[in-house]
């Protein structure tokens, strides 16, 4: 028996790929840096600083692994970064706005990003993203604070969830809201949502402070997805829902679309094969690790993973939309 064990193994070694031996080999005293669109502090960062402290030991040669954060043009700085300047080995990924996903077919000066072209890592869940008003405002739903008067939003850049979501509520809904921009990032703006400088924002909700929720300090106004996550209850309204007919509904499912991959990582299309497939073995191989879960769940933190392939049929079908459909959302992100 143990002959024919030493049989198969030696016959397993002919046929071995030699370049995946050496992607194996490659990672060994390397760093994998991961890149992070925005500034410290909010949902893209969390997570992938959380899915740096694990996919390390799931990478043959348990390389190093950091975070850069890369703030710029809601992203775009992060992945133009892959193909431009950063490395093409397999040693670096990034992790960028969701929103772009419809943004760089609605964008004008988005239109030569197309991340189907990119080599998709997958994601760590969907997009949660509510928004909400500050309690001590006063109005508590969408009908409240439309005879409120005009309301103040942050957004930390264009195309962003944030800023989608509440273009959606001021071009579809008819919400009279006045985008405040200029922040670095979502940290940022709920800092000034909580000196009353702005009446309220749209942002993940799992990167919301905890006392928030617990202590009522803010009301949810609208929901991006289908999903319910902890602490945002029924009443809370998917934000198509509001849609004031089935046209309507259909340009804003495209324009929250993205939120189907939240937590986004891809690289380069460059990075050669085998080490791609090491990339993306180790992140699925992250997904099913009980300890990354335990630490999603100590912080709140949304579960619900696309491997790359399930990820680029989400991007695929995201621009396969209809035609008509595109040309109303275009209208509503470029107004």
């Amino acid at each position: 028996m143990r002959l024919v064990m030493i049989f198969v193994a030696m016959l397993a070694a002919c046929f071995s790929s030699p370049q995946q031996a050496a992607a194996e080999d490659f990672y060994a005293g390397k760093t994998l840096t991961i890149l992070v669109g925005f500034s410290a502090g909010g949902g893209f960062d969390t997570n992938a600083r959380v899915l740096a402290r694990h996919i390390g030991r799931h990478i043959p040669g348990a390389p190093n692994v950091v975070v850069d954060n890369m703030p710029g043009a809601s992203s775009v700085t992060s992945i133009l970064y892959l193909d431009n300047k950063a490395p093409q080995d397999g040693t670096f990924i990034d992790t960028f706005n969701f929103g772009l996903l419809s943004a760089s077919l609605l964008r004008p000066n988005l239109a030569t990003l197309d991340l189907r072209k990119y080599a998709w890592i997958g994601s760590i869940s969907e997009d949660l993203t509510a928004c909400y008003v500050r309690a001590n405002l006063g109005p508590k739903t969408i009908g409240e604070l439309k005879a409120y008067g005009p309301v103040h939003f942050g957004t930390d850049g264009i195309g962003t969830s944030e800023d989608i979501n509440e273009r959606i509520l001021r071009s579809v809904i008819g919400l009279d809201m006045r985008q405040v921009g200029g922040y670095a990032g979502s940290a940022q703006v709920r800092l000034a949502v909580e000196r009353g400088e702005l009446d309220g924002d749209c942002g993940a909700w799992s990167s919301l402070p905890e006392d928030w929720i617990k202590q009522k300090k803010i009301a949810p106004i609208s929901r991006s997805g289908m999903a319910l996550p902890e602490g945002l209850t029924p009443d809370v309204p998917y934000i198509g829902d509001l849609a004031p007919d089935d046209r309507a509904r259909a340009i804003i499912n495209l324009l929250v679309s993205g939120g189907q991959l939240g937590r986004p990582f891809i690289a380069s299309a460059a990075v050669p094969p085998e080490r791609l497939k090491i990339l993306r073995g180790a992140f699925d191989a992250t997904m099913k690790d009980p300890e990354f879960r335990a630490e999603l769940d100590r912080l709140r933190l949304p579960f619900s993973p696309k491997a790359a392939g399930d990820a680029l049929k989400t991007v695929g079908a995201i621009y396969a939309s209809p035609p008509d459909i595109i040309a109303a959302a275009k209208k509503i992100v470029t107004q």
